[in-house]
């Protein structure tokens, strides 16, 4: 859009996840405005496949809304250089336990919340799950689950699966897989 531009940008805070900055905005008639931006180096997400058809999925606690979550395992990459597909092996293991030499690409580029955040995720699939022992860093705790995908879509069209991230990568295994 050639339109609307950034003509400065201030970074508010730098913090371990991601950088706030507020960016000043042009607008072709003169209007500016500013607007606030998440900067993010990225992540991936794994939809961790039982032999039985079963999905594992982790339950932790999220501050922002002060009760715990149930998602797919995910983590943000180490650097934006960083393949999201190594992450997405490091983050299997490290959340679940399990790892995999079976990972397939399923949803490439997924923004979380594009109105504020360059946050983009790839999701990925992972079959024939190895186990091995959970690596949580010392502020994680981490049960993990395992749903067929119904009961998943269940609590997709009940709410009680919020996560987007989660959302989009479950009902994308579904169409996909025809599940």
């Amino acid at each position: 859009m050639d339109h609307i531009k950034r003509v400065g940008r201030t970074l508010i805070h730098h913090g371990r996840i991601f950088d706030y900055y507020q960016d000043t905005m042009l607008t072709d008639e003169g209007h500016t405005a500013v607007w606030d931006c998440i900067e993010h180096k990225g992540a991936a997400c794994v939809i961790p496949v039982r032999e039985d058809g079963k999905i594992l999925l982790v339950r932790q606690f999220r501050n922002p809304l002060q009760t715990e979550s149930l998602e797919l395992p995910a983590g943000k990459r180490d650097s934006k250089e960083e393949p999201t597909y190594a992450c997405a092996v490091r983050e299997l293991e490290e959340e679940t336990g399990f790892r995999s030499e079976d990972i397939e690409l399923i949803l490439p580029g997924f923004i979380t919340c594009i109105a504020y955040s360059s946050e983009q995720i790839d999701i990925y699939v992972a079959r024939n799950l190895i186990p091995t022992r959970q690596h949580l860093d010392e502020d994680e705790f981490i049960d993990v689950e395992a749903y067929s995908v119904d009961e998943l879509k269940e609590m997709i069209f009940n709410g009680t699966i919020q996560d987007s991230k989660t959302v989009a990568g479950i009902l994308a295994y579904a169409v996909k897989y025809g599940k």
